[in-house]
């Protein structure tokens, strides 16, 4: 008889706490070349490729996609989520989270730096010899918009502490993107640090191109990557950018892991895909492979094949385009305030499931940060469809100028969804156009938008 959710998360919860009694000893971890000359990780004496999700849910997943770690990008729950990985068969990449300089940390105060320092050797005394653990992540992205390079002196005082206190499990820097500048800094003021960690997205494949010429020959992991990031797009004319849709992102995941992470077997000793969950992030479906209720993504059915070598018994739906009616040549949209108008979408299931289509119109983002930090989603406009259907939706345009998005949604009946986003532009209504009228839609609500 399968096991239920809840049973199974029980299951979990017990395994986790007995691993702890049952495994006395910490895995030890090690970076060396192999036989042909390349570097890799071994655990336990055992070569260990990583083949990584970056996030802290959807772990069982994980798992099924044939996946053997996980990245966090802090020390919070870090118990908690060693344990759980135990249970799982996991290893972790157990992020410590320097204070960045864009959140007002001064690495001037020498306090300040200090106590930061402190807290993180408490938290290396009292997980360092968990099984689960693979590496420590000795921050992310602290170069994001700073100035002050005393930082890279503050990771090589907590690499070095680690290694003091810690000989089993190496050390990891992570840097935005690949900088020749970084990597002559962290070389002469971090030479603690064993692996290089690089988050990129549209730009993976100048990591490899470029790593040995700017200075780095020993190993890396890429600990981000996933699709073009909304700062490497094209632009609508109103300056907002254009996300790829599920499909499109499902080839750049498949290219770049075979060109890119695969295709350096000399220095890269694996990855972490981003985001393994889902977060808002310039659109809600930007950088998570899954939905906001944990639906899977055609990017989930890429790494399946890529880390297991066999296909998904089901795949998700393929949606391929979604336009305007007469505005089919551009991927992004223009309308006058109430204008009637028609969206078309093209789509197909590959096991001819029987599958449900989301329509939503949303205002644009204008809560944007930087570096991953957090942002509050808009919320969905009410009462501007006519009718919704699996191909083609009608709508009178909000009465409301500014900038929207037409989000589309399909799910099949396993569990996976694929999406796509059209920007639009609704501009004001001149005054000497005829008035806009409303159409009788109240059985169309937003209220219910699972439609068909």
């Amino acid at each position: 008889m399968p096991l239920t959710k809840t049973l199974f998360h029980l299951l979990i919860f017990v395994l986790s706490t007995l691993c702890l009694e049952v495994y006395a000893q910490p895995a030890h971890v090690e970076v060396k070349t192999n036989e042909q000359g390349h570097f890799r990780m071994y655990v336990d004496g055992q070569p260990f490729y990583v083949k990584g999700a970056g996030g802290t849910a959807h772990w069982e997943e994980v798992v099924a996609a044939g996946g053997n770690a996980v990245r966090t990008w802090s020390t919070d729950n870090a118990k908690e989520y060693l344990d759980k990985a135990q249970a799982l068969g996991l290893k972790v990449m157990m992020g410590m989270w320097m204070q960045h300089e864009r959140h007002g940390f001064d690495y001037d105060n020498e306090a300040k730096v200090k106590a930061q320092l402190e807290s993180f050797r408490r938290v290396v005394l009292e997980i360092k010899d968990h099984p689960a653990l693979l590496l420590w992540g000795v921050g992310n992205e602290v170069d994001l918009f700073y100035k002050n390079t005393k930082v890279w002196k503050a990771v090589e005082d907590v690499a070095k502490m680690i290694h003091e206190l810690d000989p089993h499990h190496p050390t990891c820097t992570v840097t935005a993107g690949l900088d020749p500048e970084e990597v002559k800094l962290i070389k002469r003021d971090a030479p603690s640090i064993d692996i290089y960690g690089i988050n990129t997205y549209g730009d993976l494949a100048g990591v490899r191109k470029n790593l040995k010429s700017y200075g780095w020959t020993g190993p890396y992991l890429i600990t981000e990557w996933g699709p073009n990031g909304h700062w490497e797009v094209a632009k609508t004319s109103w300056n907002v950018p254009l996300e790829q849709t599920s499909e499109e992102k499902r080839q750049s995941y498949e290219s770049r892991y075979k060109d890119e992470i695969l295709g350096d077997p000399q220095q890269c000793m694996g990855s972490f895909v981003f985001l393994w969950g889902q977060k808002q992030e310039t659109t809600s479906t930007w950088y998570g492979v899954f939905s906001i209720d944990g639906r899977k993504s055609p990017a989930v059915d890429v790494l399946h094949e890529q880390w297991s070598g066999t296909k998904p018994s089901n795949l998700a739906p393929v949606l391929k385009s979604l336009r305007l009616q007469d505005q089919s040549s551009t991927p992004y949209a223009m309308v006058f305030a109430g204008d009637k108008g028609e969206a078309f979408l093209d789509w197909m299931d590959p096991e001819n499931d029987n599958c449900q289509v989301i329509w939503r119109w949303v205002p644009e983002s204008q809560d944007i940060k930087a570096g991953g930090d957090a942002e509050a989603a808009p919320l969905a406009v009410t009462g501007v469809w006519k009718s919704r259907k699996h191909f083609m939706a009608s709508f009178r345009a909000p009465m409301t100028a500014g900038a929207y998005r037409i989000f589309v949604e399909v799910w099949d009946s396993h569990n996976h969804y694929a999406y796509a986003n059209l920007p639009v532009l609704v501009r004001e209504r001149p005054s000497d156009m005829k008035p806009a009228h409303w159409l009788d839609i109240k059985q169309y609500s937003d209220d219910n938008w699972k439609n068909d």
